[in-house]
């Protein structure tokens, strides 16, 4: 599903990665680890296409992505990709209904249709009575599961969280955890997550350690 190929990004002088290798495949939780400047949150925003690499390849799915131009990456990205981030990235003045459907107006869909999806992803994380409350009515873990859903709302087959518990207490941490089992049991998605949270990192299939910018041995 995923395959980077010696991968590096530079920015100025600073080398940030070095030469990374990874696979992911299909339906896979993989967490990426290490120290704060490791690379870790570089690296997925190469995976998601939200910047371009130095040099080496990322393919998706066989698609090598950074042969295509700009405005067919943003909407292969759009298409393909969901992202959960850290502090939520939810627009203030939309509701949550609102926020979700956002990647569905960006690709010109039919309103009727992306309000109806938009809806259902929120009442499956339970958010049916919070949809039209705007984002500073919710508590921490509603708005990351707001993200979750919009993050789910163009049915992407991959979804990358940057730090997804880093602004959340032990409960909502733990919920994070169960929903993104979940994700992955009721929709199939690849999950790439970069993290510090070891109890978040365990409940992956795989731990992959990014120190100076290349990758370690898996634990």
């Amino acid at each position: 599903m995923i395959e980077v190929r010696d991968l590096y990004k530079s920015f100025g002088e600073l080398e940030v990665l070095k030469g990374v290798n990874l696979k992911v495949q299909k339906g896979e939780i993989v967490a990426i680890v290490g120290k704060s400047g490791a690379g870790k949150t570089t690296l997925l925003q190469l995976i998601g296409t939200l910047d371009r690499p130095t040099r080496g390849e990322v393919r998706i799915d066989g698609t090598d992505v950074f042969q295509m131009k700009d405005k067919e990456l943003a909407a292969f990205r759009n298409k393909h990709i969901g992202f959960i981030f850290q502090f939520h990235q939810l627009l203030p003045e939309f509701t949550a209904l609102e926020n979700v459907c956002i990647p569905a107006m960006i690709a010109r869909e039919e309103e009727s249709q992306y309000t109806a999806r938009a809806k259902q992803l929120l009442g499956e994380l339970g958010l049916t009575e919070r949809m039209h409350h705007k984002p500073n009515e919710l508590s921490g873990g509603e708005k990351q599961r707001v993200a979750a859903a919009r993050a789910l709302m163009m049915s992407p087959d991959i979804i990358l969280a940057d730090e997804p518990t880093g602004s959340l207490d032990e409960k909502n941490k733990r919920e994070l955890s169960e929903l993104l089992l979940q994700l992955r049991k009721q929709y199939g998605q690849t999950i790439l997550l970069v993290t510090h949270d070891k109890e978040l990192a365990q409940m992956a299939d795989r731990v992959i350690e990014i120190k100076d910018g290349v990758m370690k041995d898996e634990k």
